[in-house]
């Protein structure tokens, strides 16, 4: 199902009989925004023009019913403020204001030579649309509500890509806000700062917490198949480079924990997951836990993005990052490079395969550091080019989104089985790792490609919550 947007325009139903044509001009340029913002993937419940306060009243009833995520003000021409105050009040979700004239510039030469000063206040109020925002932010300020503004003209691709940016912002909201996420085992003991208040974080996101038991993924492990796992070993072949020297009892035992894992995720419905589990060893479920990168890096990478260490606040950042189309991959602060002024990030745990550098290695691990035993991991790096880094933070005052953009640039990396890979900040690493860490986030982020970071602050905007963002 799409998400949802309105849209309606306002203009002065006084100006209907004194300028002949205004009006279907109007609706017009309406039209062409509406048929526009439809091809951004949404559902656009047009109400067409209001123009009294009566009409107002109607229109904030109608879209009431509507379930629409945002809405789109488009000024059409001069209005009054008590068009639009009524909508907004009753509806209670942002307002974004359309300044969008008719054109760039009008042909001031042919204008001034009409000769016809009615014909000429027309053509004017036609291209008036700047005239009412002042009005309608002053009001909006006294009334605190919500509100953003889009200025430009109608073949403007800078004002179009920001409009588009508002309806992908919508439609992860409603993707958070239906967001099952698993919580597998439970937190790495004495790493407080991924200790996560799951009301808050329902409170913010409106995501579901599905609790979920160990024994209930060794039950899915031991109804696997023979035949499943050669499926999944296949699957592991099309998706990883699989070194040669991955013993073949581990890449069957880590297809047999990637299939328990899809049976859980399937069984509950899930879209994302946080995890960590330790076991006396020998146990079954160190066994699992051992075995199940490979398997979260698939999930991860087919929008179902696993999170480690029982990350939850970063499972939330993954899953905004993935709903962007941006990937979202597990990440941590490795080292920095002051002579090249780099920063590494990167993780033993699942990667997002599908924003890689090349492909994906599949590799032995003799352990896992500062975790029991031994397994497969992924070798990986992030695409070459522009980045966005994203942590929800948890702080004495609430939930905030912290934001980066960076590049991910070619250089040395740590051939140790992890993911990782060498960024730099506009600001250097120094002032970056400065400013990062004084926000208070957990030490993990999630790493998405390309430079995101104003539909990040628009998705704040839409969920009540602050962002920051640091570069």
């Amino acid at each position: 199902m799409k998400t949802k947007v309105g849209l309606f325009g306002i203009g002065l139903d006084t100006y209907w009989g004194q300028f002949d044509g205004l009006l279907d001009k109007l609706v017009n340029y309406q039209n062409q925004i509406s048929a526009k913002i439809s091809t951004f993937g949404v559902e656009v419940i047009d109400a067409g023009m209001v123009d009294n306060p009566e009409k107002a009243r109607e229109t904030a009833d109608f879209f009431k019913t509507q379930d629409i995520e945002l809405i789109f003000l488009y000024v059409s021409t001069y209005a009054l403020s008590s068009t639009v105050l009524p909508i907004a009040q009753r509806l209670k979700i942002p307002v974004i204001i359309l300044n969008l004239q008719p054109v760039a510039q009008i042909d001031y030469t042919a204008f001034n030579k009409l000769g016809d000063r009615g014909k000429m206040t027309g053509i004017w109020l036609e291209n008036c649309q700047a005239c009412s925002v002042p009005e309608i932010a002053s009001v909006f300020n006294r009334s605190n509500i919500q509100y953003d503004i889009v200025t430009g003209y109608l073949q403007d691709e800078e004002a179009w890509h920001e409009i588009r940016s508002w309806t992908e912002a919508a439609h992860v909201s409603v993707v958070m806000r239906n967001n099952r996420l698993g919580v597998l085992g439970h937190y790495y003991g004495g790493m407080l700062d991924v200790y996560t208040d799951m009301t808050k974080q329902s409170a913010v996101f409106g995501t579901h917490f599905e609790l979920l038991e160990m024994c209930e993924l060794k039950k899915f492990r031991d109804q696997v198949t023979e035949a499943e796992i050669e499926l999944k070993l296949k699957e592991f072949n099309s998706e990883f480079a699989v070194s040669p020297s991955c013993e073949s009892s581990e890449l069957t035992r880590a297809a047999q924990t990637s299939l328990a894992l899809d049976k859980l995720i399937a069984s509950h419905k899930l879209n994302s997951l946080a995890y960590y589990y330790e076991g006396e060893a020998g146990n079954d479920y160190e066994n699992i836990v051992t075995s199940v990168i490979a398997g979260n890096t698939l999930l991860t990478g087919k929008g179902v993005p696993v999170a480690g260490e029982c990350e939850v606040k970063n499972a939330h950042a993954m899953k905004i990052m993935s709903a962007f189309g941006a990937g979202g991959s597990f990440s941590e602060f490795y080292l920095m490079d002051f002579k090249e002024n780099m920063v590494m990030l990167g993780h033993d745990g699942p990667a997002h395969f599908a924003i890689a550098e090349g492909r994906v290695n599949l590799v032995p691990l003799p352990v896992y550091h500062g975790k029991p035993g031994h397994g497969l991991s992924i070798q990986m790096t992030v695409k070459h080019g522009p980045v966005t880094l994203l942590s929800v933070v948890e702080t004495a005052d609430g939930v905030i989104l912290l934001v980066a953009e960076g590049e991910s640039v070619d250089g040395p990396v740590l051939q140790i089985g992890n993911t990782n890979s060498c960024y730099r900040f506009s600001i250097g690493a120094k002032q970056f790792i400065n400013d990062w860490s004084r926000q208070g986030p957990a030490h993990h982020c999630a790493i998405g490609v390309g430079h995101i970071g104003e539909k990040i602050d628009k998705i704040g905007q839409i969920l009540g919550i602050k962002t920051v963002q640091i570069c």
